[in-house]
Parts: structure tokens; C-alpha cells; sequence
């Protein structure tokens, strides 16, 4: 089944192929410049840091519907191993077997494909068993650290956690926007507070999968006329599941890693930071989300921190 009418006109709108020169492999992360740092650190006002990321463990979001994402096996292949010697320096170590996106993570560029083409053009199949990703791999968006701003959805609905159902729309962001008291401006990273992770967190991995709220298919223009550099929000799918349309899996990821250049995450908690977000009414801090720079990925996880 071929992608519909209503996708390719989001598609034209929202691209930004050549937008940064032929050769780009970064997409809007372009937009995170110096000097956007430089006024990110000064959203610093205590220094309270407020990680954001899922515990890695082996019975974590993970379902096993989606092949080869399994969660974390940590095994320990040395324990107190004195390798130089009786009497020496004895060292532990271990290992970690995992999909790349099985918790907390970013997804690269390349994570998604459409009508045989990634971001900036280039073609699927450049996407290989043995090389991974030829171009826009994980390893090539470093310095993913900038102004964040929580959009949170839930809160300025009046609710503790969306409804499953929930497409979140951009008349939903708006509202988040004013709530939060900030716009939304170029080089920022959004994060997108619907409460979902609750479910997760009070055990019941299966029903925080599905049905779940997530973005529609409608936000991803919200997010380019801002000029987002990045987005992440608190469910498995980033977008509402199941879809909003029927059997069109994933429009969203293709709209905003494919057309637009904009990597997004999944799985964050964003729990303690709308706390303090709500009692100090301030939903802007400084962000450092730096991927693990696993050459060729499609994703990697990550350990965000928001600095208030």
C-alpha cells in the first residue's frame, strides 16, 4: 500500500532536503548553534539536575514486538579477578547484550525510510548488514546539548496522564506553550509530557505500549515552523498507537526523520521534571542529551539531564 495524498503534501511542507547543503548528515540539529548554547546555559538558575532516562534492565519496555529490540542482558564476565597476580588489584567487569533502542534513546536519521529514500535524499540501501548506516548514522549528531523546553500536554489538559486514545495535536502544544510561558524557538529541544511512563513505571510494560497517546500526524508542521531542533516525548512509539490512520504505521517518524532531519526519543521519564517544572513555573532549562557514538546506528541510548 502506497503512502497517501494527504502524507506527501505534509511531506513537501515540512522538507528540508539541500536545506543545509547536499552533503548534510545532521538535519535540524544544524540549528543548535553556539550561540543558542551560550543562551541555553543561561535558563540555569539552581543547578538542580534532573535525569531523565529509564533504568537499563533486562525487564524493561521492551515487549519482544518488535524483532531483535530486546531489553538490556547485563552479565558479569569477571568478578574480583586478581589479573596480575595473587596478592594484586582485583578488577570486575561486565557486558551488555541490547537493542540499541530498547530504553531511553534517540533515534538517528536513518532509523526510518520511506518510498526508498532517507533524509537529504539518499538512498535506503545505503542502510547495509555489515556497515550500518553510511551516512547519518548516530555517531554524526554530536553535541546534542541546547535549550530544552517541556511541552507538558498532559498538565495543561488538567490530567495526571492522557488518555490512550489521545492524538496529541498542535493545538495541544499551543497550549502546552502557553502554559510553560515560553515559546518555542529555533535550535530548542521539546520534550512532550503526556504521562504514559506511568504505566510503565507502575509495571505493566504490555499496556504502556499499547493503546497509547503519541503525536499526530499533524504536529510535525508545528515543530518546522518553530524550527525544533530536536523532540522526545515519554511513550514506546512517539506516535499515537495505534494510529490515527487506519494502517498507516509510523507517518510521523517518516515526516520528522526522513523529510524534516529531526531526531526524536522515546522512553524518557519526564515525571520529576513536570514536578518541578509546575512548582517553579519554569519549563525551560538547559538540556545535555549527548548520544553514545555507535558508528553506522540507527539509534542509541542515551542518559539526558536537565539542568534547572
Amino acid at each position: 500500500m502506497s503512502l497517501p495524498d494527504a502524507f506527501h503534501d505534509i511531506a513537501k511542507r515540512v522538507n528540508n532536503w539541500g536545506r543545509w547543503g547536499a552533503d548534510d548528515e545532521i538535519g535540524t540539529l544544524n540549528l543548535i548553534t553556539d550561540e543558542v548554547v551560550h543562551e541555553a546555559a543561561a535558563t540555569v538558575r539552581t543547578g538542580r539536575r534532573i535525569p531523565l532516562a529509564l533504568p537499563l534492565r533486562q525487564d524493561g519496555v521492551q515487549t519482544g514486538a518488535i524483532p531483535g529490540r530486546v531489553n538490556p542482558l547485563h552479565v558479569m564476565v569477571q568478578i574480583n579477578q586478581e589479573i596480575f597476580g595473587p596478592g594484586t588489584v582485583a578488577c570486575s567487569d561486565d557486558a551488555v547484550t541490547m537493542g540499541l533502542q530498547a530504553g531511553t534513546h534517540w533515534d538517528a536519521l536513518t532509523h526510518v525510510s520511506h518510498s526508498g529514500r532517507l533524509y537529504n535524499d539518499r538512498p535506503a540501501d545505503t542502510i547495509t548488514a555489515h556497515g550500518g548506516a553510511a551516512f547519518s548514522g548516530i555517531d554524526k549528531a554530536r553535541h546534542i546539548v541546547s535549550r530544552g523546553v517541556l511541552l507538558d500536554v498532559a498538565r495543561a489538559r488538567g490530567a495526571d496522564r492522557l488518555d490512550g486514545a489521545h492524538s496529541v495535536t498542535p493545538e495541544d502544544l499551543q497550549a502546552a506553550e502557553e502554559l510553560a510561558g515560553t515559546r518555542v524557538r529555533a535550535g530548542d529541544i521539546v520534550l512532550v509530557r503526556t504521562g504514559q511512563v506511568q504505566v510503565y513505571l507502575a509495571g505493566d510494560r504490555h499496556a504502556y505500549a499499547h493503546p497509547s497517546p503519541g503525536l499526530s500526524i499533524r504536529t510535525p508542521e508545528w515543530f518546522h515552523a518553530r524550527d525544533v531542533a530536536a523532540v522526545a516525548n515519554d511513550t514506546l512509539t512517539f506516535e499515537i498507537c495505534p494510529p490515527e490512520v487506519n494502517d498507516l504505521w509510523l507517518p510521523v517518524h517518516a515526516l520528522d526523520l526522513v523529510e524534516m532531519g529531526m531526531p526524536q526519543g522515546q522512553n524518557w521519564n519526564l515525571e520529576e521534571l513536570s514536578t518541578a517544572c509546575g512548582e517553579t513555573g519554569r519549563y525551560a532549562f538547559l538540556l545535555s542529551a549527548m548520544p553514545e557514538p555507535f558508528t553506522g546506528a540507527t539509534g542509541t541510548p542515551v542518559a539526558p539531564v536537565a539542568v534547572l
